[in-house]
């Protein structure tokens, strides 16, 4: 199980913008900033994002290469699969495959996807088996 992930971005404000515009429908709500000056040297400012008092997804400032991540997003049912992919192309997205049932991995696998501002490949999932 992770426990959290670094996500390079261009731009902070922007992505915080997008970010807690496409995450709110799967109930991603917590933000809470970093100052990077309280960690050890060249610790990044980070802005952070996650659901009951838990912060598990972060942005810091960095190189981006929109190839070098795909994040899945939990999601507890299809409705919030198809309100975060409504909410990330509102929020600037780049449709990826909407959203729908992935035969090529289990009929019960109910996902979208999108590209977020810098490039990277996000997919809103839900696996009935799993809830």
């Amino acid at each position: 199980m992770l426990d959290h992930v670094f996500l390079s971005v261009s731009d902070l404000d922007r992505s915080v913008a997008f970010y807690t515009a496409a995450l709110a429908p799967l109930g991603i709500k917590d933000r809470l900033d970093y100052d990077g000056a309280q960690g050890p040297p060249g610790h990044p400012d980070l802005k952070g994002f996650g659901a009951d008092s838990r912060t598990f997804f972060w942005l810091r400032l960095g190189k981006t290469d929109g190839q070098a991540a795909h994040i899945g997003f939990v999601a507890r049912s299809t409705d919030q699969v198809d309100a975060a992919y409504a909410a990330a192309l509102a929020a600037g997205a780049k449709d990826n495959g909407p959203p729908g049932i992935r035969l090529h991995y289990d009929p019960r696998y109910y996902a979208a996807n999108v590209l977020d501002p810098d490039g990277y490949s996000l997919e809103f999932v839900f696996k009935s088996w799993q809830h």
